[in-house]
């Protein structure tokens, strides 16, 4: 198993997919922090009894959602990629025992996914912390110590994303509909749900992936697409969930049929 896994280390390493992935989510917090450097500015422009209303927590917050869609289509692409190639056949040789394979990608991707992910959103909240200085934001007056926690936790979300990708990645074989697959989970279907009638946009909303991080996390989803309805270690079961049922059925699927 350790041989299979470094395979794949190395392969998930060497191509450029990767290195794009990656870079992409590095611009990604330099655009964050940027924005949270505008929005200091906004700060210090307006009158004290407006600056009560200027929240910081909601660009902090983009840090792993976005996070999670660049490692979610990294997850895919660690599946279609040999499929494209032609490369399949040639890991099911090395690795004859097919549910090996799977195995040793999802150990590889959630690892450099959740490295990714602790990284992009511990990263974007010092970041953030540090260019707003010591401005009275009305969501930033907690020690940082406390907060810190908090957004480790939420980052966990990242890897889910990532093995959610890889498992669509081997049921469909395909790069396009597995991504499109991603958005629709990762967005579009938040957003339908989000105009259904009360009660069923927020207990519908309140199983939808994206808002499970920051749920798990303790963190308020007012004013979002999302529902509340769910407490931590509920929204943290769910996510456990997202990762591992759709990857244990690509795995009793891909050990099943042919290459």
């Amino acid at each position: 198993m350790r041989d299979a896994i470094a395979a794949e280390w190395w392969k998930l390493c060497s191509v450029r997919s990767t290195r794009w992935v990656l870079a992409i989510v590095a611009a990604f917090v330099v655009l964050l922090l940027a924005l949270a450097f505008q929005e200091a500015q906004i700060f210090d422009g307006l009158a004290p009894g407006r600056r009560e209303k200027l929240a910081l927590r909601p660009l902090q917050e983009m840090s792993p959602w976005v996070t999670g869609l660049c490692m979610a289509v990294t997850g895919v692409l660690t599946a279609t990629s040999e499929y494209r190639s032609g490369t399949i056949r040639s890991s099911l040789v090395a690795v004859p025992r097919r549910s090996r394979l799977p195995a040793a990608k999802a150990v590889v991707v959630t690892a450099v996914s959740l490295a990714a992910g602790e990284a992009a959103t511990l990263g974007t909240f010092l970041g953030s912390r540090l260019v707003i200085g010591d401005r009275p934001f009305v969501d930033q007056r907690a020690p940082l110590p406390h907060d810190l926690p908090g957004f480790g936790v939420e980052a966990v979300s990242v890897p889910v994303f990532a093995l959610l990708g890889l498992a669509l990645g081997l049921l469909l074989r395909s790069a396009a509909a597995a991504i499109t697959a991603v958005v629709l989970l990762w967005h579009v279907l938040p957003l339908l749900v989000f105009h259904l009638p009360a009660p069923w946009n927020e207990r519908l909303g309140s199983v939808m992936l994206g808002g499970l991080g920051p749920r798990a996390a303790g963190h308020s989803v007012e004013n979002s697409i999302y529902g509340g309805a769910l407490p931590p270690w509920g929204a943290a079961a769910l996510m456990l969930a997202y990762a591992l049922l759709p990857l244990v059925v690509a795995v009793s699927v891909f050990a099943r049929r042919d290459a």
